[in-house]
């Protein structure tokens, strides 16, 4: 691989949208890249529509609990070697299925993950803040909201 120069052309993105992704294993990955000669990796997580092809509801604390394991590959990796990350909110599993988690009920979820990795982490703090910015009196992580 770092013979064929791919690694100057691209930059890999590693997709993971497990609320307990393996934080060693990625960290183990993100090493293998930088051996193959690839400077810059990018991480994919989502902010809905990762979790059933048939969710009607997005249950935010699983995509928290995603962003901040993404954090701590993050912060476990060297200073300079992730380039962004891609916040995906998925909509149909493929093209023969009917939607899922449209995005009106996910706009809270979409607020934490977003409050999450600006701020490096979360907390009440955290929590007010998007419930003061949505306009909400009780944000729910972990069961799901309506």
């Amino acid at each position: 691989l770092s013979e064929s120069g791919v690694p100057q052309l691209v930059q890999p993105m590693i997709w993971d949208y497990a609320a307990d992704l393996d934080v060693e294993g990625k960290v183990r990955l993100i090493e293998k890249y930088r051996r193959c000669g690839f400077s810059k990796v990018w991480f994919a997580s989502a902010f809905k529509g990762a979790t059933g092809a048939n969710q009607s509801l997005t249950l935010i604390g699983h995509h928290l609990h995603n962003h901040l394991r993404w954090l701590e590959v993050a912060s476990s990796s060297s200073a300079d070697v992730l380039e962004g990350i891609a916040l995906t909110g998925w909509q149909r599993y493929d093209h023969f299925s009917v939607l899922c988690e449209l995005l009106p009920v996910a706009i809270p979820s979409l607020a934490v993950c977003l409050q999450a990795l600006k701020n490096g982490g979360y907390s009440e703090k955290i929590k007010e803040n998007v419930e003061k910015l949505l306009g909400m009196s009780n944000l729910e992580t972990d069961t799901y909201m309506r």
